[in-house]
This record gives structure tokens, sequence and C-alpha cells, in this order.
């Protein structure tokens, strides 16, 4: 005997059937995302300026007296050394001029002898009125004016034999001279508006360097409020070429007036210049650390991002692995980071992988930067060997 089944029993038993083939839905899977854990620290706040050198000292070479020039002792280029001669300007008239000194100064020398004497016979003779009294003051008169003529001999022999002395025209400063822009031959005057040639001390050597008086003022406001202490004044260079210059410097002085026109400070650093690559003249990159920033944190750059009004924006790794997203202060960078003055704090953890559709409050699973990727939790292991076994 065959039992039949109602319609409605046998329609509820394929809705049961349907139901239980359906898959259940598989829940979201949880990103993984790379963060750094920041601290805070003592961090050198260095920036990058252009600047220009100069020479340490710079002399030209000036005739003092007038004449022809006999010779030149010097090669154009080379290094000369205070007080070398370098031109001969023709003695003759010179020495002459020293001769008759001379010879002036050996009559005053008689003349004062002479004056004094007759004085000396003159007083006892004026003691006992054997002779006037006007005649031993006219007498002693003659010996002083005598005495004063012999010191004017005396001064003008000096100075002939100054003159003489200038007749070779010595380097004033020890350096790198140029090239000679007189002959032998040529004639030299005193005081003539062209110079005979020029020297240059290289070594050690200036390096100019303009800074934003703007920026001056705000460093200043930092160390006046405590954010950051003053730091020693070293100085790196790079070159033209972009190859850095081997030995540092020493910032020397700063300014004490903006220039109106580039509204700059011009800073001063001193380099040693031992092998004379650095010539005057030349463009240069300066790096130096004018303070340093105490308690500071530095984000990685790849994990700083702007908003649409230009804030400065990161996610940290918050309370219960959710992403948080957080407004930092960064303004300067340091090296391949962001110096960050406020929104921070040391312990943070700062999200630099898997950015990508990261959203506020979205469930993260963090790991360290630069980990390699781990499986979600509950996954199955492959029999497959990992990449690098």
């Amino acid at each position: 005997m065959i039992k039949v089944t109602s319609l409605p029993a046998v329609a509820l038993l394929v809705a049961l059937s349907a139901c239980a083939a359906k898959p259940a839905k598989k829940p979201a899977r949880v990103p993984e995302v790379g963060y750094v854990t920041v601290i805070a620290q003592t961090v050198p706040l260095e920036i990058e300026l252009h600047g220009r050198t100069a020479a340490y000292e710079t002399s030209d070479v000036r005739p003092q007296v007038s004449g022809l020039i006999q010779a030149r002792n010097f090669v154009e280029g080379s290094i000369v050394h205070k007080d070398q001669t370098l031109y001969q300007i023709d003695p003759s008239l010179y020495r002459a001029a020293v001769a008759q000194a001379e010879a002036n100064l050996a009559n005053a020398e008689a003349t004062r002898v002479d004056t004094a004497a007759k004085a000396a016979r003159y007083k006892p003779l004026a003691d006992i009125e054997a002779v006037a009294k006007q005649d031993y003051a006219d007498a002693q008169a003659a010996a002083n004016v005598a005495v004063a003529q012999v010191a004017l001999a005396k001064a003008a022999l000096d100075t002939a034999r100054i003159n003489l002395r200038f007749t070779r025209v010595q380097a004033p400063i020890t350096g790198r001279i140029g090239r000679s822009l007189a002959t032998t031959g040529a004639l030299v005057t005193t005081g003539q508006v062209n110079a005979l040639s020029s020297i240059q001390r290289l070594d050690p050597i200036f390096v100019d360097i303009p800074q934003s008086s703007a920026d001056l003022v705000a460093l200043r406001r930092e160390l006046s409020s405590g954010g950051a202490t003053p730091s020693s004044a070293a100085v790196r260079l790079t070159l033209e070429d972009g190859s850095p210059y081997g030995p540092s410097g020493k910032i020397e002085f700063a300014e004490p007036v903006v220039d109106p026109n580039t509204g700059t400070v011009t800073l001063r650093a001193t380099f040693p210049n031992p092998t004379g690559l650095l010539l005057p003249g030349m463009y240069v990159r300066a790096h130096l650390s004018q303070a340093t920033a105490q308690n500071a944190i530095l984000a990685p750059q790849q994990g700083v991002s702007r908003d649409p009004r230009g804030n400065a924006t990161v996610y940290l790794v918050g309370p219960g692995n959710k992403a948080v997203l957080r407004t930092i202060q960064a303004n300067l960078t340091v090296g391949d980071k962001w110096l960050v003055t406020s929104g921070l704090a040391s312990g943070d953890k700062v999200i630099v992988e898997g950015l990508n559709n990261l959203k506020p409050n979205q469930p993260v699973r963090p790991v360290p930067a630069g980990s390699p990727p781990q499986p979600p939790p509950g996954a199955k292991h492959s029999g497959a060997a990992r990449p690098g076994r």
C-alpha cells in the first residue's frame, strides 16, 4: 500500500533542503598593516643653504714710489710670501736722495757741535759780565736751533731710506698671486689707480651663506621658547658637481643687518683649503645645524599624508587594533622623515604599510613594518614551502 504525502509537506521539505545547501556568508577580511613605533629623541635641525666662496685675505700690490720697473721677481699664479720682493723699481734717484740726506745730517751735526761749544764758552763770561748777557742768549739760541736742524736732517734721512726700500715692491700678505698687470720697463707712479697684481690667501677660505631673515626669526623664537637648543656651528659643503667637500668648517659670525634687496642675513664660515680646491667665487651648498630639537618625534614620510586643507595626517594603531586618524603638525623634514611638533607621543604606532583604502576606526591586523606577510588567523597552511626556504 502506497502512502501519499500532502503537497504542503513536500514544499516545506524542498525549502529546507535548499536552505541547508546555501553556504554561510564569510566574515570580512581584516587588512594587515605595517607600523613603526615612534620615540622621542634629540634631533639636530639641519638645513641646506647656498653659498659662495671668498678669499680669506685679499691685497692689491701697488707701488709706493715712482719709477721704472727693472725686474719682476715672481711666477704668475704661484704662492708668494709676506715681504717677498715682487718688483724692483729703479733705485738710482732714491740712493742719491739717501746720500744727500746723510750729507745734510753730517752738516747739521757739525753745526750743532760748533754752536754748543760757543754757548758753553759764553756762559762763564756772561756770569762775570765779561760779555753781554744778550750775546750768551744768542749763542744758546743758535745751539738750540742746531739741535733742531739735526733732528730734521735725521727725519729726512729716514724718509729717504724708506723711499729707497719702497723701490722693492714687497708682498703685503702670503697667498697666491694673480697675473702681473705691469711689465719690465713700465713706468709706475705713487698712488696710481691700477694695481700691479693681486694676492689672495685661500687657506683657510671664507664661505658666505645667505639665510632668509624669516627663517632666522623662526629659529630664534624656537630657541627662546625652549623647544630647541643651539647646536655646534659645524658646516659641511657640497660642490657644484654634487661631490662632498672633505674638511668641515665652522660659522664665524652672522651679519647684524638684513639685506633689504634680498631679505637675507649673511652667515660667514671658514673652511680649511690646504689643496686649493676651493677658489673664490665658487658656488657651493652648505649643510649646517643651527639648533637641536629636544624630545622630537620623527615620523616616516610614507606614513604622513595631507588632507584637502593641507593638514598633515597619520593613521595610528589604536585601542582594539583599530585604525585611528590623527592630525599632526609637521612642517620640516629631517632626512627621510617629518619632524612632528605636535599630534604624536613617544610610543605611538604609526601605520606606514597597507594604507590603501584604510578608513578611520577600521579593524586592522598590525605587524611591524617590513615583516613578511602573515596568513590571517584561522587560515589553513598549505604544504608548499615559504619563499626563501
